[in-house]
């Protein structure tokens, strides 16, 4: 049998590739690239299928970049509402599981330049804008506000406006996530994100402590 050319298709190789590979190397090009740059041909190659085996499970671009938000985003944000309803430790300690949770499954992935490839893009792509706001920012906020709303009735935290208080929990990570797929590459003096973390954490306890 001939030797295969090293320029022979990926695909060729790949034809067994599950839906979760092209989710994969859909995120790759996505925080790569960005939306409008990613080509479903690129993506099939970077999964080593066909493009048509991509078509199987996915009808466009737009629904693999969902496809690829809910695997990776929408999926950990439902399990971090379940724990908010049955945790049973203080808010201080609620918070920072979830916070070091989501730095653990996004902020420290390629997951964490989905939030850059909305905020560039969402003027000419408003259709993935508004996905991401109602299936990610929505539900995100509306959780952040009911740990408030627990620590307030529970006594645990100060009385304040649980919705505001939800985007200023949120703030400093969306800025690590911002700066890790951006300015990060050309600044010298680069940022440790846990010990951001572990500041903003503690800046949290003390700043809502009632």
């Amino acid at each position: 049998m001939p030797a295969t050319s090293k320029s022979e298709p990926r695909w060729t190789r790949r034809k067994d590739a599950r839906p979760e590979e092209i989710t994969a190397a859909a995120l790759d090009l996505f925080a790569e690239r960005g939306y409008a740059a990613t080509r479903l041909e690129d993506v099939a190659a970077r999964a080593g299928v066909s493009k048509g085996t991509v078509y199987l499970y996915f009808a466009n671009k737009e629904d693999l970049f969902k496809a690829v938000v809910r695997e990776g985003i929408v999926s950990p944000l439902k399990e971090m509402r379940g724990i908010v309803e049955q945790f049973e430790g203080t808010t201080f300690e609620l918070l920072r599981l979830l916070i070091m949770g989501w730095w653990e499954r996004v902020g420290s992935t390629h997951l964490s330049a989905i939030p850059k490839v909305l905020i560039s893009e969402a003027r000419n792509f408003p259709e993935i804008a508004r996905f991401y706001v109602d299936e990610v920012v929505g539900p995100g906020l509306e959780t952040l506000a009911a740990i408030m709303r627990r620590g307030a009735a529970r006594g645990e935290i100060r009385q304040i406006d649980p919705q505001v208080a939800g985007n200023l929990v949120f703030a400093p990570l969306l800025m690590i996530a911002l700066w890790r797929n951006s300015l990060a590459a050309c600044t010298p003096a680069q940022i440790d994100p846990l010990p951001l973390i572990e500041a903003h954490i503690e800046m949290l306890r003390r700043g809502l402590a009632p």
